[in-house]
């Protein structure tokens, strides 16, 4: 009778266990590049979708390191979200080696999240290399600005879409969801910010565009000369004369960049450096895109005031 009961005992763990991988068979299996589509994709697609990014939440995107767990992570995706404008362009390479046609230019199972948004910064001259890390197509950090969310989970949701036209419905109505949730803390931000437009910030990347435009913020400088590039002594020394000159109290930094080159510069001006959040889960507290914002605009505002 004991054997019984563990026999029976042992088939409905089995059973569990068959279920539960039935169950994350049929989900759709995306990969993004970042944790701010890695977000945007879990809203739209709600239990419908198995997400996962390929760079961590404090690494600097632009520069990852191809690594064979990557390419294992796309070869098994139905769809891969790109952040594009030349951002994650190291992916195509983990593309090739992960070796899956429904991820490739062109499969219905790639998606590029910045079709359709307004590019900053877009250059109007011919660029080369001395200009270090430029983007040819524009800033790419477009996730920063809120109001421009709309239109990415537009993208992401075509994408799951063409995966699995049956949930159409269900993602519609998760990106609505979400969106509401969305507009109501946009309410929120622009309210805390109003008082401190046109208020001058220097930045450690040429990453904050969106975000200061969006909320009226202004970018004096930055630590870099040139994207991607270590600063000169001549280039800081003529920053710091800026900062003073233009009363800038604050350097917004990243969690990846040099924070003691910034907090130097900052003292030499007599402003302070503010640790802001790159993407989803960052820093402590931003495990949401929109508490990533949040945390934004309480640390910016804070800073300022």
């Amino acid at each position: 009778m004991r054997f019984l009961s563990r026999a029976i005992f042992s088939a409905m763990m089995i059973l569990s266990q068959l279920g539960s991988t039935a169950e994350s068979a049929a989900k759709i299996r995306v990969i993004t590049t970042t944790t701010d589509l890695k977000a945007f994709t879990q809203a739209v697609g709600g239990d419908l979708v198995e997400v996962d990014a390929l760079v961590r939440a404090s690494q600097n995107p632009h520069d990852l390191e191809v690594r064979p767990s990557l390419m294992i992570k796309v070869r098994q995706a139905d769809l891969l979200v790109m952040n594009g404008l030349d951002l994650d362009q190291w992916a195509d390479a983990v593309v090739h080696g992960a070796n899956n046609p429904k991820v490739v230019v062109g499969a219905p199972g790639r998606v590029d999240a910045s079709q359709g948004i307004p590019v900053l910064e877009a250059p109007r001259t011919r660029l080369d290399r001395s200009m270090g890390d430029v983007h040819p197509y524009g800033n790419p950090h477009y996730t920063l600005d809120p109001a421009i969310v709309p239109t990415v989970t537009a993208n992401i949701l075509d994408g799951l879409t063409r995966i699995a036209p049956e949930s159409r419905p269900t993602f519609e109505r998760n990106r609505q969801e979400f969106l509401e949730r969305l507009e109501q803390a946009m309410a929120r931000w622009s309210t805390a910010l109003a008082p401190l437009k046109g208020a001058k910030v220097v930045v450690d990347h040429n990453m904050w565009v969106y975000f200061l435009t969006r909320f009226g913020l202004v970018q004096a400088g930055s630590i870099e000369e040139r994207p991607g590039i270590p600063p000169t002594p001549p280039h800081l020394a003529r920053l710091i004369q800026i900062m003073k000159a233009e009363k800038v109290r604050v350097i917004l930094t990243a969690p990846w960049a040099d924070r003691k080159l910034s907090e130097r510069v900052a003292q030499e001006a007599g402003a302070k450096t503010a640790l802001m959040a790159i993407a989803v889960g960052a820093v402590k507290g931003t495990d949401t895109y929109i508490e990533t914002i949040d945390y934004n605009v309480r640390t910016i505002a804070q800073a300022l005031q």
